[in-house]
């Protein structure tokens, strides 16, 4: 495991905003980190990243606490930007590489690696000010990334990106994975979650409420529903003999209650010499898991799928 977080705790003042959590972030894994507003992922992260400490519990980064160092094995963008507007790209880039522990010969080296890579090289004198949201977006991720940390953690990354820039940023991001990043992925759009991550916590109100791999999740949220396409009519008493969610044309969603009863359905239509086209389950997305979950546990939460 890159990180494991042992019952940890923070408070402030009267308020608990990381109440008693514990999970693990696989080594080389794409980790999603979700909730609703206010759960408590952002206190989580300052913890992981040092900015503030446990009350209790402890955090291991590589099997060992965290410490002074720990920082330089981190990459962190956060939601929020935290770009110096008066200052120039290329020193400004330089800087943030230097506190990450790289000597200035290869914090150049590295830097010029990226800008090259994102045909930007002509954005070395260039103040950040002068740049679009978009362009700053892509000056933040080459901050985040140019120390090659163990563990790069990215809140809302694609965050005032348009779709190309967000498919680039997207496809390094899978390019360092493949590379042996461990990456710990913190939004609101359920799609990249389904998309980009292989395991997931869930923390409402600041705790633990769901957690493990991306797809024995969904198959622990599935209702047994089929989505059954014919070619031709359906026979007459279909809809007496299964439960139907919903049927149009010639196509039907069917709920059974359990998957040895899914297997009815084919049987029947076969014998009846219908044409069955496809015939597959429906697993929930993990926007109606996210929604189901968080409501179990008390609070509602829009989620965007846009």
């Amino acid at each position: 495991m890159i990180l494991s977080i042992q019952n940890v705790v923070k408070r402030y003042d009267k308020h608990t905003a990381v109440d008693h959590v514990s999970f693990e972030v696989p080594r080389g894994s794409v980790f999603g980190l979700l909730g609703p507003n206010g759960a408590g992922k952002t206190s989580l992260i300052r913890m992981i990243t040092t900015i503030t400490a446990p009350d209790e519990g402890a955090i291991l980064l590589d099997g060992r606490r965290l410490d002074e160092r720990s920082p330089e094995q981190i990459g962190y963008m956060p939601e929020e930007r935290g770009l110096y507007k008066k200052m120039k790209v290329g020193e400004h880039l330089l800087y943030l590489a230097q506190l990450k522990g790289l000597p200035e010969p290869e914090a150049r080296k590295a830097i010029g690696h990226w800008l090259d890579k994102f045909e930007i090289q002509s954005w070395w004198n260039k103040k950040i000010e002068e740049l679009s949201k978009g362009m700053q977006q892509k000056i933040q991720f080459i901050a985040t990334i140019v120390h090659k940390p163990r563990l790069l953690i990215l809140d809302e990354p694609f965050t005032g990106l348009d779709p190309i820039n967000t498919n680039l940023i997207k496809d390094e991001i899978a390019q360092l994975n493949a590379e042996g990043t461990s990456i710990i992925f913190s939004t609101h759009r359920m799609e990249q979650v389904e998309e980009m991550c292989d395991h997931i916590v869930l923390i409402n109100q600041g705790k633990n409420v769901l957690y493990g791999e991306v797809q024995d999740i969904k198959n622990q949220y599935k209702q047994h529903l089929y989505r059954v396409e014919i070619a031709g009519d359906w026979p007459a008493d279909f809809a007496e003999r299964f439960q139907l969610a919903s049927r149009q044309n010639g196509t039907a969603t069917v709920q059974f209650s359990d998957e040895q009863e899914s297997n009815n359905v084919l049987q029947y239509l076969v014998g009846k010499g219908v044409h069955v086209r496809s015939f597959n389950e429906i697993l929930p997305t993990f926007n109606e898991i996210f929604i189901r979950r968080v409501a179990e546990t008390g609070q509602t939460a829009p989620i965007s799928e846009a």
